[in-house]
């Protein structure tokens, strides 16, 4: 569970940045003995595809390392912001779209020359630029979203397989395969792995992604942006340097 504390960390480091104080938190998460520890007193609620949750009830939703498993990570997001008060906070972390970019890439590639086709077996995930459209999208107001890549290394792709089994990370894409793979697969991917992505001491590497995202329930409080064109000082003024218009 080493990426869920790496994103549990991350997250209580952004809250004690947010100059609010919440009495009404909520972690949706498919973890929640893990999660609970971040806010004692907050209550946990399955990631399901329904949440149970109680309109404008919470001022604060944290959706902790389930909306990347998300058939409808809009609606998720929906769901939460009629959830959160007015001027309430949501926040989110998820994997990104480079999460395991090497194993996605040696798999393909391997059942390509072993079978002659191509079967789902890593998740798509989400690319940094979509879920900011996403959030809002969903009726957020204020938007933020950053990214935190995690390089790791691994003795071998089966090590490296069997860690994401057991954080809960397994392939559940309805159109994947449903019989057992033939070992040649794994030995071709195992080589065409260590040839493109090794790392030092005879191990291969894996990136990790973090996608953070964070979002207001609207409220006539929050700071609205100036009307384009109604600026009463010019930037070059601001910054102490020449300005040199442009041709016609």
């Amino acid at each position: 569970m080493f990426l869920h504390e790496i994103a549990a960390d991350e997250i209580k480091h952004r809250l004690s940045m947010v100059n609010k104080s919440f009495n009404a938190s909520v972690i949706v998460t498919g973890h929640g003995d893990f999660w609970q520890h971040i806010l004692p007193d907050a209550v946990i609620v399955s990631a399901d595809e329904v949440l149970k949750l109680e309109p404008r009830a919470h001022d604060l939703i944290i959706h902790a390392m389930a909306l990347h498993w998300a058939n409808d990570p809009v609606g998720q997001m929906i769901q939460c912001l009629h959830a959160l008060k007015p001027d309430g906070l949501f926040m989110a972390v998820m994997f990104g779209g480079q999460t395991l970019h090497e194993l996605r890439a040696t798999l393909a590639e391997a059942e390509a020359q072993v079978s002659g086709g191509l079967s789902p077996r890593v998740a798509p995930m989400s690319e940094i630029r979509d879920m900011g459209a996403l959030l809002q999208r969903a009726g957020f107001a204020l938007p933020v979203i950053d990214s935190l890549p995690i390089k790791t290394s691994y003795k071998s792709l089966t090590h490296l397989m069997h860690e994401l089994r057991a954080m809960g990370e397994r392939n559940a894409l309805h159109g994947r395969v449903r019989h057992f793979t033939r070992p040649s697969l794994f030995t071709a991917a195992e080589a065409l792995y260590r040839r493109a992505f090794a790392a030092a001491d005879s191990r291969i590497e894996a990136t990790f992604e973090l996608l953070f995202l964070l979002g207001w329930a609207p409220d006539a409080t929050q700071p609205k942006p100036l009307r384009p064109g109604s600026a009463s000082a010019r930037l070059a003024d601001a910054l102490g340097s020449l300005e040199m218009p442009l041709k016609d």
